[in-house]
């Protein structure tokens, strides 16, 4: 066993936790269950934190690798009563159907958000590559995220 401490959604947490138990399976033990497991490989987003303000799988990464850093899952970023952006554009566009990916798919756009207030529809694709949805057919997805976008702010599309 070795003690690891972050700043997890804010606050700053330490945990005791196996040499090689995985960010997502702390997580998980932690309640945190809205980072979704999906292929344990890193192939289909369901599982994106964000790690220093840049979305990364969960399942891959070793819990230790994110001692001393900063993490923000699902839970840290809005909740029923006070929702993300990100989460409301997914509800109002309809992008959300079985809503398995959706968790993944907001932490990863937040996370190109922060960096690209005004990203582009190319922008979300090349982001988005690693996100997987197996029932929308990314049309809504895409429709909600550029909502979100400053260009859209900007052309009054938001």
């Amino acid at each position: 066993m070795k003690t690891i401490t972050f700043t997890l959604n804010g606050r700053e947490r330490s945990f005791d936790i196996e040499p090689d138990e995985t960010l997502i399976d702390l997580l998980r033990r932690s309640n945190l269950t809205g980072t979704k497991r999906g292929c344990d490989t890193g192939m289909c987003g369901s599982c994106a934190v964000i790690m220093d303000d840049r979305a990364v799988n969960a399942c891959i990464l070793f819990a230790f690798q994110a001692d001393g850093r900063t993490i923000e899952t699902i839970e840290g970023v809005g909740d029923f009563d006070s929702p993300h952006p990100l989460q409301t554009a997914m509800a109002d566009t309809g992008a959300v159907q079985c809503g398995f990916c959706t968790p993944g798919i907001v932490m990863t756009a937040n996370a190109l958000l922060r960096q690209k207030p005004d990203a582009a529809e190319e922008d979300f694709n090349q982001h988005l590559d690693g996100n997987l949805c197996r029932c929308t057919g990314y049309v809504k997805i895409k429709e909600a995220l550029l909502s979100c976008s400053a260009r859209a702010a900007d052309k009054g599309d938001a």
